[in-house]
């Protein structure tokens, strides 16, 4: 790595190429709870030097995350919720009393944590890998592409929100997903040949939303006369007292599943207030309008709640209504 750096900065482009190295999470030696994160002792000697290098060149650390992993070995339900960032009670981090609503942020914290204690929390961290299989042996739990897309997309809305996680507030970290097609010769089991986005014959196994059609704005359809329903539905809002955690996690969920969030993005409608609690409110409504608006679909754990009374504020239009 540093000769690496030397030949960088020989051709003048120092600080514009970073050098870095890829870990995965066993290097940790401890990760659970996220706040008592330390790498293994017996890498700590090695890491000492090439985290030193990156604090002087402003490189990142890179780590592998792969909450998939962590399904694999705890697969009751709540423990899916948890990794794929759908509504659920958290797990609260015992050191700290701070509560987590998703496995990657805990993953990623726990990686914080034990550059802190190594003296070097102020190093970023890059997540160099992390997806979701689409498929599997027989005998694998969790592979599927419901759980791939859930995954994937609820992962995207998280990073395109900037809360963050709660050591690391307010800032996405640069993630990459694994991966852009299948890896149809590797060994292992069934699940290590399908992470791909794409399969070798350039087919999409499954639309994430970042393709360049997945993009593009439906063309419009003739408009057709809904027909009445019984009942005012009226606007799907968080309830009082609810946590900036869960509602954060109810984001997440809400902007994963293929409505279209730019208006709560930086220079939207409703970016202004930007809190948790009014971008979950307007993503939890434009959510429960697009779909069949039943009462479950404005459950989300418990954290939401109908509502006679139009939210819409400033430029800032909810949708919904009576019908």
């Amino acid at each position: 790595m540093q000769n690496m750096q030397n030949a960088i900065n020989g051709a003048s482009l120092g600080g514009k190429i970073k050098v870095s190295t890829v870990h995965s999470m066993a290097v940790l030696g401890q990760s659970d709870p996220p706040s008592s994160g330390l790498f293994s002792p017996s890498y700590q000697p090695a890491l000492k030097g090439l985290l030193q290098f990156h604090k002087d060149n402003g490189s990142p650390f890179a780590i592998n995350p792969y909450p998939f992993f962590a399904y694999q070995s705890d697969s009751r339900p709540e423990t899916l919720a948890f990794c794929l960032f759908q509504p659920n009670a958290g797990r609260v981090d015992s050191g700290n009393g701070i509560k987590y609503m998703n496995m990657f942020d805990a993953q990623v914290d726990s990686v914080h944590s034990a550059l802190s204690a190594m003296g070097f929390k102020d190093v970023e961290i890059m997540v160099a890998e992390t997806g979701w299989p689409y498929s599997g042996d027989s005998n694998e739990v969790g592979p599927s592409i419901e759980n791939a897309k859930a995954y994937n997309g609820n992962l995207i809305a998280h990073l395109k929100s900037m809360v963050g996680t709660p050591l690391m507030p307010g800032k996405s970290v640069d993630t990459y997903l694994f991966a852009l097609y299948d890896e149809d010769l590797k060994p292992g089991p069934g699940s290590e040949r399908a992470f791909g986005l794409y399969k070798s014959d350039l087919s999409m196994t499954y639309d994430v939303g970042i393709s360049k059609s997945s993009q593009t704005p439906p063309t419009p359809k003739t408009p057709v006369t809904p027909q009445p329903k019984p009942t005012a539905t009226g606007w799907c809002v968080p309830k009082a007292g609810i946590s900036d955690a869960q509602l954060q996690s109810s984001l997440d969920y809400a902007c994963g599943q293929g409505i279209d969030c730019s208006p709560i993005q930086p220079g939207g409608a409703c970016f202004e207030p930007n809190t948790v609690a009014s971008h979950a409110a307007y993503a939890m409504n434009l959510y429960y309008q697009n779909s069949a608006k039943n009462p479950w679909n404005c459950d989300f754990s418990q954290t939401a709640t109908l509502t006679s009374q139009n939210p819409t504020y400033n430029n800032c239009i909810y949708p919904g209504g009576s019908t």
